[in-house]
């Protein structure tokens, strides 16, 4: 069975003075603390969830 692609999210920004539903979105990504690092499955809802915080994330590589 081949693994499922991965990306990993770091984050980046602060979510203080921010819309409440994006530090949610953070933490459904399980980012909670600046420069933090996740590893998560690659799926179209991840994506938007990255796509909603983009301006307090940095995507560092796409693994296969």
């Amino acid at each position: 069975m081949a693994d499922k692609p991965r990306v990993r999210v770091k984050l980046t920004g602060s979510p203080i003075r921010r819309d409440r539903t994006q530090g949610a979105t953070l933490l459904g990504l399980g980012l909670k603390k600046k420069d933090q690092i996740v590893e998560i499955e690659d799926t179209p809802s991840i994506r938007g969830m990255i796509r909603k915080v983009a301006h307090l994330v940095e995507v560092l590589e796409t693994r296969i």
